[in-house]
């Protein structure tokens, strides 16, 4: 194969990898969305102690992040993104034949780790592949599997949990493991690891030390963009229930169309990035966010609500779809494995209260200004953030190979 083929192929390859873990993660995680009143009447638990898995899960990501970052730094992208895949193919295969909520709740919480370790990995792999002129898009196309994720969870439910029951729904969330043979057969290990890795984990973790002020940075990006994203998901079916008297059916169809909204924005925002800059393509699509928070908080009819939501999430996982690329090329080329995907699981830990918050403001000020309130502050927030950071658009992640002097 000539070389430039075998580059377009194994970008393509690395960054398939990474959207479909990513993919696959999201919709294991959105399919327990759907089931908790299912599981609370199965196990014979209150609703709030089935919500504490998804507390569980999200405080157990750091670790992952942590543990299959280190790995990923010191040995290699491939071996450990296999082996992240494997397992939390296999939790979410165990998932399914709970007995019990004690067995399930122990489950969520060792599914957090893989799920926390994947991105990081997955997002490193596939950028450190993807050339400089086509980073912007294809950070969009990796960051829109979330969206893609959920999206199928929506479907699954809408379709096939009234049919199959709640065991199922976690038993296809085995098959993620067959990626495992797409990544060992086709994925090549990346270049930059090779060149950059540092040759002891303590060293990985001293290149992150001497960086703290940018992971610090980073971290607190993270957490506000975590803000972002559940501020505007998590409780908005919910919010379509309660204010609109949406029907169960009619809000996984809403949630289905402003999925496909996000994909959109995430591949368009992202590509923005890298015509005018990571920053500025964040601010654009946080611009219209803030711009459509008056329709979609407030907006009279469902077809402005739908139309409102979709172009919400265009904005939301728009400044989305740039942070793989930009995490990664603020990263030191050491730690480009850990450094991103531990700055954004600190991020969720930090932003796991989000439901809590919006619940206690709606008890004040009522549902619409509750949401419309939380994100415009939230969206205020990450555009100060922005304004005040850097970016290194473009930076190199491989050395060039210099020609050999003619004799």
């Amino acid at each position: 194969m000539p070389e430039p083929a075998r580059t377009h192929a194994n970008t393509r390859h690395a960054v398939l990898a990474g959207f479909l873990g990513w993919t696959l993660d999201a919709f294991d995680f959105f399919i327990f969305v759907f089931l908790i009143d299912r599981l609370a009447t199965q196990f014979g638990v209150p609703k709030r102690d089935m919500v504490a898995t998804l507390t569980a899960t999200l405080a157990m990501r750091p670790v992952g992040a942590l543990i299959f970052g280190l790995l990923a730094d010191r040995y290699g992208r491939r071996i450990p993104l296999m082996a992240n895949v494997i397992y939390f193919s296999l939790i979410e295969l165990l998932c399914g034949f709970s007995p019990n909520y004690t067995f399930f709740f122990i489950m969520r919480a060792l599914f957090g780790i893989g799920m926390g370790g994947e991105w990081g990995v997955g997002a490193s792999l596939a950028m450190e592949a993807a050339p400089s002129r086509w980073r912007g898009v294809l950070s969009g196309m990796l960051q829109s599997g979330y969206p893609i994720g959920y999206l199928l969870a929506s479907v699954a439910a809408r379709f096939l949990l009234p049919v199959w029951g709640w065991r199922p729904m976690f038993w296809i969330g085995a098959l993620p493991a067959l990626l495992a043979l797409y990544i060992r057969s086709k994925v090549p290990e990346s270049e930059a690891w090779k060149q950059h890795h540092a040759p002891t984990t303590g060293q990985v973790l001293r290149v992150v030390a001497s960086e703290w002020k940018r992971f610090l940075y980073l971290v607190i990006l993270m957490a506000f963009m975590n803000f972002l994203s559940h501020g505007t998901q998590d409780l908005f079916p919910d919010f379509l229930h309660e204010i609109h008297h949406v029907s169960d059916s009619a809000r996984a169809n809403i949630a289905i169309i402003y999925n496909l909204g996000a994909v959109v924005g995430a591949i368009i925002f992202g590509h923005l990035s890298q015509v005018a800059g990571r920053r500025k393509g964040m601010l654009a699509a946080l611009g219209l966010s803030l711009l459509i928070i008056p329709f979609w908080a407030f907006g009279g009819t469902i077809f402005l609500l739908v139309a409102a939501a979709f172009l919400m999430q265009a904005g939301v996982q728009g400044a989305w779809g740039v942070i793989p690329i930009h995490l990664n090329e603020l990263s030191a080329d050491a730690t480009r494995g850990l450094m991103p995907g531990f700055a954004y699981q600190l991020g969720v830990l930090i932003a796991s209260p989000t439901n809590q918050i919006e619940y206690a403001l709606r008890d004040k000020v009522g549902y619409q200004w509750a949401i419309a309130g939380f994100e415009i502050v939230t969206i205020l927030a990450l555009t100060i953030l922005l304004l005040v950071g850097t970016e290194r658009h473009g930076h190199s992640f491989v050395r060039e190979s210099t020609p050999s002097p003619s004799p």
